[in-house]
This record gives structure tokens, sequence and C-alpha cells, in this order.
């Protein structure tokens, strides 16, 4: 088991939040219970898979490396920076640190239960960059599905019928444990830098423009729980109308929004998901999945939805598109691009 301090208490809103420090315990095997009142399975699970350098690595993990010289090896990562996300990564307990120097053991870093259990978010995450995103530094990993031995992408159905799902079809929204405060990230999460000495633009260059970012992260959230206002951006969230005007505008040139007319009043244009934005919503919905499975308040979940086709509660499933199967973790192969 492994610890991490947990600091961010909120008593009733934006103006009244206290900073306190409680002791998490992560059991590598069963999730991690919560304090009240304390960020919640959203703001905790943003603030790990907005972190590139994070998503890098698990990415690596996936497809076998264990040792930090391999990372070293397959990744334009400092010393500094992969000491720190390994150590955060197994403090998360995503990773197990294992091995013993003394023996002449070189020490390993293996995938967790929890660790294992990330591979929906990648496969979505590279999905939606192959479809939607032009520019990457080297080629994305293949996909290939054990049972139907073809390449695949993953397409996001309901665990309760098995019938595909886009956002429309989805209603829901906070559950017990859920406010805008307590699932903004306690901390502005980073992403890689654009020089060319770490690597371009990126693994995953404009996933890590909409949630690389606390508040980037945030509107596109609420932009799936219906907000597409301006003053609903800041007022709800509690975020400076200079960053939300700066995130509307870069949203926008990704082609994630689209700015619309208003019919209340002309200089009140709102903002909308465009069908780019819109396929994104698999990487939302199975990290926020993950997340509640990991990270669980004593309040009850931070979100709550249901599927409009078979009205149970919605639950993620991902299939693939050659066969139509389920997916499961142990039934995908990721293969290094040649």
């Amino acid at each position: 088991m492994t610890a991490q301090g947990v600091g961010r208490r909120v008593d009733g809103g934006p103006d009244r939040t206290q900073t306190e420090t409680h002791v998490l315990v992560h059991p590598p095997d069963r999730p991690t219970r919560l304090p009240a009142g304390h960020a919640n399975a959203v703001g905790l699970t943003l603030g790990l898979v907005g972190d590139e350098w994070n998503l890098l690595i698990l990415r690596y993990a996936l497809m076998g490396v264990r040792r930090y010289g391999e990372w070293r090896k397959a990744m334009p990562i400092s010393h500094a920076v992969l000491t720190r996300r390994l150590a955060s990564l197994t403090a998360m307990a995503i990773l197990e640190k294992v091995g013993d120097e003394a023996q002449g053991r070189r020490f390993e870093y293996r995938l967790t239960k929890r660790g294992r259990d990330l591979w929906p978010v990648l496969l979505t995450i590279w999905a939606w960059e192959s479809a939607w995103v032009p520019e990457h530094v080297e080629s994305l990993p293949r996909m290939i599905h054990r049972t139907c031995g073809k390449e695949f992408l993953p397409i996001l159905a309901c665990a309760a019928c098995g019938e595909p799902v886009r956002p429309r079809d989805v209603t829901g929204g906070f559950g017990p444990s859920g406010t805008w405060e307590r699932s903004v990230p306690a901390a502005t999460t980073r992403r890689r830098s654009g020089s060319t000495s770490e690597g371009g633009a990126g693994m995953f260059p404009q996933t890590m423009a909409l949630i690389g970012n606390r508040w980037s992260a945030a509107i596109l959230g609420a932009a799936f729980q219906g907000l597409h206002r301006f003053r609903d951006f800041e007022q709800r969230l509690g975020a400076p109308p200079t960053i939300v005007a700066e995130r509307l505008r870069s949203f926008c040139d990704l082609g994630v929004f689209e700015q619309t007319p208003s019919e209340e009043r002309a200089d009140w244009p709102g903002y909308h998901l465009t069908e780019k934005g819109r396929a994104f919503f698999p990487v939302v919905i199975t990290t926020i999945d993950w997340g509640q499975r990991w990270f669980q308040a004593e309040e009850g979940p931070a979100l709550v939805y249901t599927h409009r086709g078979c009205g149970r509660a919605f639950q993620a499933q991902l299939t693939c598109d050659a066969c139509a199967a389920p997916l499961r973790g142990t039934d995908v192969v990721v293969e290094r691009p040649a």
C-alpha cells in the first residue's frame, strides 16, 4: 500500500476553500476511499490523465516496458522528470516497484491492477488522435484485437445493453460528491514543451490542449454537461474571465467548439461542441469511468449517467469495430509503430 496527501477541501463554494492534508491509502487492487468534502474522483483522475508524461509512461508500460532505462531510451524525457513521474505513479498504486538492488536485481516498475485498467483511456485517446489530429511526432501504436486478429478502432457502447453510444444517448449529471469545485484538478497540470528538445508537438498534442490544463479540462467537461454560454462557464467553474476567454478561443481554433449567435443577445455568443469535439466523448467517459471505479468518495459518486436507449445506469464498454465483440484488456495487442 502507498500513501498520498490530498490538500483541497470545499466547504460550500469557491470563496470558502480551505487546505487540509489528508493521507490517502491506495491499495493497488481495491478502490481508494476519498474523504468527504475533498477533491472527487473526477478531479483526481484529470490531474493524472491530464499530464502527457504520465500518458507516455503508461503507453510504453502497456507495451511491456518495465525498466527505467527503457523509458529513457524510448522517450525524450529528462532524468528528473522521469524520476518524479515514476514516483508519483507508484504512489498512486498505478505502478508497483519490484526488485532489490542489494541482491543484484534491478528495479522494475510493473503495472498494477488499477494501472492495467487504464487501457480504455489510452485506446480512446489513440483512436481520437488518429482520426482527428494530423500532426504527430511519430506514428501512433497499432491496436490488434486477438479475438478476430484484425487491427481495430474502439467503439463506445453501453455495458448493460451493448448498443453503441454517442453523447446525446447519455443523460445525467452530478451525483452526491459532484460539484464544479470538487471536479476541477487541484493543481494546474502540465503538458510537454513544444521545443525540439522535448519532442516537438508530442504524442498527444490536441488531447493535452483539451485536458492538459485544469481549466481546459473543466470547460470541456462543462460543455458535455450542457453549458455553452461564456458567463455560465465563468460562474459555474469559478474561473477567471480572461482564462475562460482564452480557453474558448483555443477550443474554437482547434475545431472542438464553434461559436454561434445567442438567442438572447447578439453580443453573447454560445459555444457548442463540433463533431470533432463530440468525438472526444469516449475519452471523457472512459476517464470518468476509470476514476469512479478506483476513487470512491464517502458521499457517493461524482457523476451519475443513464443510457437513454435501455434506461439503465450507464457504464462504458468498448467494442471492436471489426468484429463488434466487447474488448478486454487481455485481448488487445498494442504494437510499437514500425
